[in-house]
């Protein structure tokens, strides 16, 4: 009986060890992201996600975002189907966080018609200069990038993650 007992700690532990494994190399870490309660300086950019993106401080800069999914349409290449608009066509009030030193207008929303798989995330530094953003569409996670020397590189991808997932 002890020898059993023995073995099952032994299967145990080895099948806990098993499952943790270690990010791949290069794998940036994701970001601290702190949610912060100004409410005010939230809407600086609009009331919604929807607002945020028609906003004239940063109309142009969302659409250079975006670029030619502003307008969608994409089939079987590149890019997403439905235009951005429609991902935040239900969007919910901006939310005020700090994600690696800077501050970031977030606003996040969804396609009315298919809230659970076709999802938006917009990030507006606080003073406008960089943008970021996230499509989901059914399985398919679009990135992009906007500012002065700003790449889609994996370190920004892993901070709209961590906000995506911080939002939530």
């Amino acid at each position: 009986m002890q020898r059993g007992k023995t073995t099952l700690w032994l299967l145990a532990a080895l099948f806990t060890a098993g499952c943790i494994v270690p990010p791949p190399a290069g794998t940036p870490l994701p970001p601290r992201v702190e949610i912060l309660g100004d409410h005010t300086r939230a809407s600086l950019y609009g009331k919604s996600a929807a607002d945020m993106l028609d906003h004239p401080a940063i109309r142009e800069k969302v659409r250079s975002l975006f670029g030619s999914d502003w307008g969608g349409g994409a089939v079987g290449g590149p890019g997403v189907a439905a235009a951005a608009p429609e991902f935040f066509s239900r969007s919910f009030p901006p939310r005020l966080i700090q994600v690696r030193g800077w501050e970031y207008v977030a606003a996040s929303g969804c396609m009315a018609n298919a809230c659970r798989t076709h999802r938006g995330l917009l990030l507006v530094r606080s003073d406008g200069g960089e943008l970021l953003a996230r499509l989901d569409e059914g399985g398919y996670t679009h990135y992009y990038v906007f500012g002065v020397g700003m790449l889609a590189t994996p370190e920004n991808r892993a901070a709209i993650d961590a906000v995506r997932r911080a939002l939530e």
